[in-house]
């Protein structure tokens, strides 16, 4: 699939921010499911900084704006050729050894809740385990976008029985490594749903590392694993890890912003 993605970021400020830098994970990892044929990234008023890839195969830019700034607008444009993999990911060069990735976090710290449904899904093997995981997260988390907040937990969502994108993939992350896997979250972006309605946000869903297979994405959202709708960005151990923006801002104001994304699927 031939995918073009336009990503707009507006920040405000009010009173004007003496500056801010900021660190942009929002450049496509390369794996033999997807390949970048054009991207670009603008920061309105910025000055491009460092960039290098990390550990976890993520390209990273830095980027300063100096103030006073009172609107910083992050625009992304970009076309990505996908083809399907199963969920596996395959050929992407990191060095963080997978163990790491056991290591829970506030956002997928288990509470009983979450142990009792890890321990509900059965399996053979790591990776049958893994889909009886991402099921029973599917069914007891329904996808309300607006019940939750960023800072929601996994246990809170569970609680609540309700959440998006970013609870589906906190919840099954910690039923993985509360079963002893390593698991991690996932940025980017999908296409569209299984019914072919257009999805006009950014996505997220969850790796498990299952053996010899390596990482395998899972979808608990859409109930499936990722394949050529999906556009991956990065990874880390939770939602504020992975961020696809992330940095400091100088100065007392008030900060808002919106988010649009386009992801369009373009003629052969």
């Amino acid at each position: 699939m031939r995918l073009k993605i336009t990503h707009e970021t507006s920040y405000v400020y009010d009173p004007p921010a003496q500056g801010l830098v900021q660190s942009l994970r929002l450049t496509p990892s390369v794996h033999e499911g997807q390949r970048v044929t054009d991207w670009a990234i603008t920061v309105s008023g910025g000055q491009r900084g460092a960039a290098f890839r990390d550990g976890a195969g993520d390209w990273i830019e830095g980027w300063t704006v100096r103030g006073p700034v009172h609107e910083v607008v992050v625009s992304i444009s970009g076309q990505v050729e996908t083809r399907d993999t199963a969920g596996v990911l395959r050929g992407h060069r990191e060095t963080v050894n997978p163990l790491v990735y056991l290591r829970q976090t506030l956002a997928t710290a288990p509470d009983s809740g979450l142990r009792e449904l890890a321990h509900s899904g059965r399996g053979e093997d790591a990776l049958e385990l893994s889909h009886r995981l991402a099921a029973a997260v599917s069914q007891a988390i329904a996808f309300v976008p607006g019940a939750t907040g960023s800072h929601t937990s996994a246990a809170e969502a569970l609680a609540l029985g309700q959440g998006v994108c970013q609870d589906h993939a906190h919840a099954l992350i910690a039923c993985a490594r509360e079963c002893g896997l390593p698991a991690r979250y996932v940025s980017g972006y999908l296409h569209s749903n299984a019914g072919g309605e257009p999805h006009d946000a950014a996505h997220a869903w969850a790796e498990i590392h299952v053996g010899t297979l390596g990482w395998v994405g899972f979808d608990a959202a859409n109930a499936c694993c990722p394949d050529d709708r999906y556009v991956r960005l990065g990874s880390g151990l939770d939602a504020q890890d992975a961020a696809p923006v992330s940095g400091t801002t100088f100065g007392l104001g008030e900060e808002s912003l919106d988010v649009r994304v386009q992801v369009e699927e373009m003629g052969q």
